[in-house]
């Protein structure tokens, strides 16, 4: 039997003094900010793209070169009314062999001929699609309409299945082999996928490269997350983690529109977005391996080579023994990093127990009212392109706003109001009137505005409440488990046929449970991230009067089968 034991506090003591010399915004700092920022802008551009090459443009069935006159030729589509307007049938055509009888006997339909009567048949030689809005997407290429209908949302579940699966395997593999391996891999895996979706023959092909890529995505914004997070210190992580990557993400958003607009092409717009990450290979010789990280393995002369390097940068001087209070615990850490640290350290008190499954709840209906509200965005408007940039602006005030809350207020009580704000904002959408659609609008792209808020809070409060040793393992946790609501969130608005506000009124649900579990996190606000997990255990939380809780907790026994 394997005994998990606490870690002495002495092991690491407060990094944050430690390095204090080196100051919060020199020369090695503004570099490290700024190219880690720049490497999420991939990502905003990268992560709903799908909404653009998967969109449906409108279409009918093709119709082959017959002799058929004009009149026949101008109903030969079946129609219906679709809320109210007339539409053509997107699935079915008049059977073309009668029609064709009918045209050539001299009938004039409507006049002669009721329509109502006729039979009508499946697009069996194929359809047509609009240009209108779109040259090509994957639906017209691959037509995935009518029958095969269920490919289209789905396609986006495959990506957000990739990004579930590297939520895991990144943060547990940050956790293991560095930061900076795993961030350059996962950005090169990005880039390549995303490239070879062009060529996919067919639609099985594009889904397995689309998986691929969504590994790659996601790991390589949380390495960058947790890299910048634990170099920088200070009011500069604060506003790294706040603002810097996710303005870059939001910029990202909002030049993917603009990309979609100009080339109206999917192939075209995948290469867009993939061939600048060529320009970030140089972005290894410049961004360091954390060396919190470093220290935390035991490997402290690497972490002072770095520092020494980072002061040199800044005209600092160094102290002759950075780290010498780790050198003396060296060997401890040592042996604890060769017993290493996984998943199911998370759970391993009530304590860090409960704030792991509180967390996992809160990921995952925050991100299944962002990406449900994201996806849904090119269908507020009767342009894509303008409702996607809508969408993606609205990011903007909301990271900016996360910024100055986690500057001033907090942790959860600012979680907990912004996502608040959300769910009163999607509650009131089924009070307003029909014929005020732009009040809709802007209501629903204010409840985007609390998730969005929300979710960036709730990602630097997450690495704000686990040790080092195990930061990128507990976001890569929380991070898989919010995908699972990114994978159900392409279908979230589908349910809109059995009621039209139906997705509105369960993403606000949603967001009351989040903004409720949230208030039961421990505080980190004015805080230094915790080195271990006895420190993390010593933040002060919200009780629940329900629930009693022991003065002392001993850690969760694993036996070596279970690990």
């Amino acid at each position: 039997m394997s005994i998990r034991k606490e870690e002495n506090p002495e092991i690491l003591n407060d990094y944050d003094e430690t390095i204090a010399f080196l100051g919060h915004w020199g020369c090695f700092q503004k570099t490290v900010f700024f190219l880690l920022c720049a490497s999420t802008i991939p990502n905003g551009t990268g992560v709903l793209s799908i909404i653009f090459v998967a969109d449906i443009p409108a279409h009918h069935c093709r119709i082959p070169e017959v002799n058929l006159t004009q009149d026949w030729l101008n109903v030969v589509i079946p129609t219906k009314v679709v809320n109210g307007k007339q539409e053509q049938s997107s699935c079915s055509r008049y059977r073309l062999d009668v029609v064709t009888n009918l045209s050539a006997q001299g009938f004039v339909p409507g006049t002669d001929v009721n329509l109502t009567e006729l039979q009508q048949e499946g697009c069996v030689d194929g359809w047509s699609y609009s240009r209108d809005v779109y040259q090509s997407t994957i639906v017209s290429q691959f037509d995935l309409v009518c029958t095969d209908q269920w490919k289209q949302p789905f396609s986006s579940t495959v990506y957000f299945l990739g990004v579930l699966c590297g939520s895991f395997f990144a943060g547990q593999l940050s956790d293991r082999f560095g930061r900076k391996p795993v961030f350059f891999i996962t950005m090169a895996c990005q880039t390549i996928f995303t490239f070879a979706q062009v060529f996919s023959p067919s639609w099985t092909v594009f889904s397995i490269l689309l998986f691929l890529s969504g590994l790659g995505q996601i790991g390589n914004y949380v390495s960058a997350f947790v890299l910048g997070s634990e170099i920088l210190t200070g009011k500069v992580r604060v506003l790294y983690s706040s603002l810097g990557v996710c303005l870059c993400f939001a910029l990202g958003y909002i030049i993917l529109p603009l990309f979609a607009y100009l080339l109206r092409d999917w192939k075209s717009l995948l290469l867009a977005i993939s061939l600048p990450g060529v320009l970030y290979i140089p972005l290894w010789w410049f961004v360091p391996e954390s060396p919190r990280w470093l220290v935390s393995q035991g490997r402290v002369e690497e972490a002072e080579a770095i520092v020494r390097s980072a002061a040199k940068k800044n005209n600092t001087k160094a102290p002759k023994d950075i780290f010498q209070n780790f050198v003396a615990n060296k060997e401890n850490t040592r042996s604890k990093e060769e017993e290493g640290y996984n998943v199911l350290d998370l759970f391993r008190t009530s304590s860090i127990r409960n704030t792991t499954l509180i967390l996992l709840v809160v990921w995952f209906t925050l991100l299944t009212g962002y990406y449900g509200l994201s996806l849904n965005s090119t269908k507020l408007s009767g342009n894509p392109y303008i409702s996607a940039f809508i969408s993606a602006a609205v990011e903007v005030p909301a990271y900016i706003s996360a910024w100055l809350a986690l500057a001033y207020f907090p942790r959860r009580y600012a979680a907990s109001s912004a996502v608040l704000l959300g769910a009163v904002s999607l509650f009131a959408i089924q009070l307003v009137p029909q014929n005020l659609p732009e009040l809709s609008i802007a209501l629903e792209m204010l409840g985007k505005f609390g998730f969005t808020t929300s979710s960036s809070l709730i990602f630097a409060y997450t690495t704000e409440i686990y040790p080092t040793v195990i930061r990128s393992t507990a976001t890569g946790t929380c991070a898989t488990i919010s995908r699972v609501g990114s994978c159900i969130a392409p279908f979230v608005f589908h349910l809109g046929v059995f009621f039209k506000y139906l997705p509105y009124i369960l993403l606000g649900s949603l967001a009351v449970v989040s903004a409720i579990a949230t208030l039961f996190l421990p505080e980190t606000f004015g805080k230094p991230l915790p080195e271990t997990f006895e420190q993390m255990g010593k933040r002060e939380r919200m009780t629940c009067p329900c629930v009693t809780q022991r003065e002392t907790e001993e850690p969760v026994v694993f036996l070596e089968s279970q690990l």
